[in-house]
Parts: structure tokens; C-alpha cells; sequence
């Protein structure tokens, strides 16, 4: 029954995110519009380079076994290598980011965008060098433990990106 309802709550929070951030596409260049979500707090963490906000969402008691969080990154802005014991997926929802498994080359992701990365898959993601870049991060599974933090992503591994 637990795991009906987590796969529901997180069916609900699909469909909220893309009904919100659906666009009709037009060859007509549209005007910036305002975040879906607000960015929240600047993160003071050794787990980011750059500027990072982050804005927690949803309960904060552990029946889910989930959080999730608006994450908003400046240009160049990205996490260090890390994974989840749990899983994480991230819904893109502004800009353009990357998104980079330990010995697979990055990604390039834009809004709309999802990806499911399994537990314990070390990874980064962050934003392009000329763009902000937000996304919904949903940790999963938390009850089995939260993220691994690893070493920075260096410049030379984010500039072998472009």
C-alpha cells in the first residue's frame, strides 16, 4: 500500500510539473517568463561550485521515504560528484544544465526534460556556462540513506562538456 501511494504522489508531482511548465511552441521567440517555483535559500555548502538555491517542497517527515526541492543553479554553476543510496530523479524546469554519470559523457538538458538516475550511480549535474538552470530534485528511497558526497567536479572535467 506504502509504495502505491508514494507512486502516486509522485505521478501528482509529474502532471503538476508538466501541465505548469508545458509551452506551446511558436516560431515566434517567447518573453522570460516568471519560475514555476520560488529559488529559495542560497546553499553554503563545500558540495557546490558556484551559486546554488535551493527551495525544499513537500512534508518533512519520512513516511514517503522522499524529498524534493526546487534547485536553481547560476551559469556554470553544478554539484560535485555524489549519488544516492535511493535513486534520484530530476525534472527539468528552466534552462539549460548538464547532467553526467561517473564515465559516460554528459548530457545536455533542457526544460522538460527528466532523468532517473538508480541508487548509487555517481553523478553531477549543473548549469550550462550561459545559462541558469533549475530542476525539481526528488531523492528517493531516503529511509535507505541520503547522498554520498565526493570530490568537486573540476574545470577541466566540466569544460569537457561543451
Amino acid at each position: 500500500m506504502m509504495k502505491h501511494n508514494i507512486r502516486y504522489s509522485l505521478l501528482f508531482l509529474i502532471i503538476l510539473i508538466t501541465g505548469c511548465t508545458m509551452e506551446k511552441k511558436t516560431d515566434q521567440p517567447t518573453p522570460q517568463s516568471d519560475p514555476v517555483f520560488p529559488k529559495g535559500e542560497i546553499i553554503t555548502s563545500d558540495n557546490f561550485t558556484g551559486t546554488v538555491w535551493v527551495h525544499m517542497m513537500g512534508a518533512t517527515d519520512t513516511t514517503l521515504h522522499a524529498k524534493f526541492g526546487n534547485v536553481t543553479f547560476e551559469p556554470k554553476a553544478r554539484t560535485n560528484w555524489h549519488s544516492h543510496l535511493g535513486g534520484q530523479i530530476l525534472f527539468i524546469t528552466e534552462g539549460q544544465g548538464y547532467y553526467q554519470a561517473k564515465g559516460h559523457p554528459a548530457r545536455l538538458l533542457g526544460k522538460g526534460d527528466v532523468v532517473e538516475i538508480p541508487p548509487n550511480v555517481v553523478h553531477w549535474h549543473g548549469a550550462a556556462p550561459e545559462s541558469e538552470f533549475a530542476h525539481i530534485a526528488i531523492s528517493l528511497n531516503t529511509d535507505e540513506g541520503g547522498a554520498v558526497w565526493l570530490g568537486p567536479v573540476t574545470d577541466e572535467e566540466y569544460n569537457a562538456t561543451q
